[in-house]
């Protein structure tokens, strides 16, 4: 049965506009997105069909061209709009952290560090640089590889901070493995940091890890 032949309050398309988007289930909210299904299956049903050869919504979010590509319904064209629709939202993210001070948004700095590091196949470095009232001028991704205390160096840090004229910033890194423990490499690595950043009187305010779930934040943990 198409979905057009669906009783109105069941069609995802019409239960977002009613209820809203959080209403939805994956594979509804992923319906609204193709659009159509194929021959056989509604867009729900193969929306679902994709959820469970991903083994879920992450999974295809992040999928690779090659892998997205090779699936029933899918396409470079939805590929493209699916990136697209990634970007906006963390477009979308760092203008609402660009209105406040982070240190009365820390949810939108965990959702924002969230959409920018989790998907990452490899350990990615970063930093988010703030000015005086602790609003953000700019993030940057710093390093890329295995993150540990050789391989970022304080003065590249220490570089961009002064290119930022940042008065504080905020670190953070990701673990593609989903745990977001600190090693001691990531301890180390802080207090470095911490040391190198104290020179030029640029405060850190907290080193982010991103993982599975929320990131966990060293300040709070009282790790730094």
């Amino acid at each position: 049965m198409s979905i057009r032949d669906w009783p109105l309050a069941e069609r995802p398309r019409e239960r977002l506009l009613a209820l809203g988007a959080g209403s939805l289930s994956d594979a509804e909210l992923l319906a609204i997105f193709l659009r159509t299904g194929v021959s056989g299956k509604s867009a729900v049903d193969l929306a679902r069909h994709l959820l469970h050869q991903f083994g879920g919504l992450r999974v295809l979010l992040e999928a690779d061209l090659r892998t997205f590509n090779a699936q029933l319904g899918l396409g470079p064209a939805k590929f493209a709009q699916l990136q697209a629709v990634l970007e906006m939202g963390r477009r979308h993210l760092a203008e609402h952290l660009r209105r406040d001070s982070v240190l009365e948004s820390p949810l939108a700095v965990r959702d924002y560090l969230k959409a920018m590091l989790r998907h990452e196949p490899h350990e990615v470095f970063g930093c988010l640089f703030l000015d005086s009232r602790h609003r953000v001028l700019a993030y940057e991704a710093l390093f890329r590889g295995s993150i540990d205390s050789a391989s970022v160096y304080p003065r590249q840090v220490v570089k961009r901070a002064l290119a930022h004229n940042a008065a504080a910033l905020i670190l953070c890194h990701n673990h593609p493995s989903g745990n977001t423990e600190p090693s001691q490499a990531d301890r180390a690595l802080t207090e470095r940091l911490q040391e190198a950043l104290e020179l030029i009187d640029v405060r850190v305010l907290d080193h982010f890890i991103v993982g599975d779930g929320e990131p966990l934040s060293m300040a709070e943990y009282g790790w730094m």
